[in-house]
């Protein structure tokens, strides 16, 4: 490949990557999809394409709808609930996080609700929501008429809407707030954890069946505190802990000498936690592994 080509698509590069996370839940398979986009782009004879974005765009986003079909095989038989792979978003790695509609579509609790949807629902939402493409482009990406996807957009616009509650707290607030869970969760004070939760909170782990976690989900504010306390009272020689924006939003970090031990994420609802996220199967923590905690991020030892 000549240098302009290699230039165009490392140009489009970040937004493929973030478009293909989306898609699939998974960040080391976004990458392979990215990866495997730059190939035929490379072998293709570009001299006929119009538009670079375009091109890159329905590839990757055709390549993420067939792994989807594939994967949907390995996830019903995954070990325990199944969670996307946390990503970290201070650096844009996902782009622009100004508002809470674009935080709130790549947290973990809305990319679970893709995994409902059928790949081409998810495509046409993906494509809609988060990156504003009109239903004419979509419709020519996907090789669907403008009225399909609009039907498409329609349904699964419904699904997650009806099954997910919006954040309604504001970044700071539902840091300070995450904050004063940890505290008490790390000190073991059930009565102030069971306060800062919802009475129908759901508490959610990801072990996949490679480290030990609850493989059933934990329901209902004196359950989940207790499940929590214990969890996070556990004395760890050299542990680490912070809070770091992960997917959009707040979470907590557990490192032991720099090594990646768990992310626990939390859904805000009328100033109260209303879901937590745990992740503690390796594979799912190797892609945010490589990255350092920040500088600013907020140790709580």
């Amino acid at each position: 490949m000549d240098d302009t080509g290699l230039a165009e698509f490392q140009r489009h590069r970040s937004r493929l990557f973030a478009l293909a996370y989306r898609m699939l839940g998974s960040a080391s398979e976004a990458e392979d999809a990215v990866q495997e986009t730059y190939l035929r782009w490379e072998a293709t004879e570009r001299a006929g394409i119009r538009s670079a974005e375009a091109w890159l765009t329905t590839v990757v986003v055709n390549l993420c709808r067939s792994w989807l079909e594939s994967a949907r095989t390995r996830r019903e038989t995954y070990v325990g609930p199944w969670l996307p792979e946390p990503v970290p978003t201070g650096g844009g790695e996902l782009g622009p996080m100004e508002s809470a509609e674009q935080r709130e579509l790549v947290s973990l609790a809305v990319l679970t609700l893709l995994e409902r949807l059928s790949p081409a629902e998810r495509a046409v939402f993906v494509l809609r929501e988060a990156f504003g493409y009109s239903h004419r482009e979509i419709a020519d990406m996907l090789e669907l008429s403008e009225a399909n996807s609009q039907q498409l957009y329609r349904r699964a616009r419904l699904h997650v809407r009806s099954e997910h509650t919006r954040f309604d707290a504001e970044p700071a607030r539902a840091r300070e707030l995450f904050q004063r869970f940890l505290v008490a969760a790390r000190a073991g004070d059930i009565a102030a954890l069971e306060q800062m939760f919802t009475a129908d909170i759901v508490s959610v782990a990801d072990g996949g069946g490679k480290m030990s976690a609850a493989r059933r989900p934990v329901v209902g504010a004196g359950r989940v505190a207790r499940y929590l306390a214990g969890l996070f009272h556990r004395e760890v020689e050299d542990l680490e802990l912070s809070i770091e924006e992960v997917n959009g939003a707040p979470a907590a970090v557990a490192r032991v000498h720099g090594e990646l031990l768990l992310i626990g994420a939390a859904d805000v609802a009328d100033e109260r936690i209303s879901a937590i996220r745990i992740l503690v199967n390796p594979d799912k923590l190797a892609y945010f592994g490589r990255f350092p905690a920040p500088a600013e991020a907020e140790r709580l030892g």
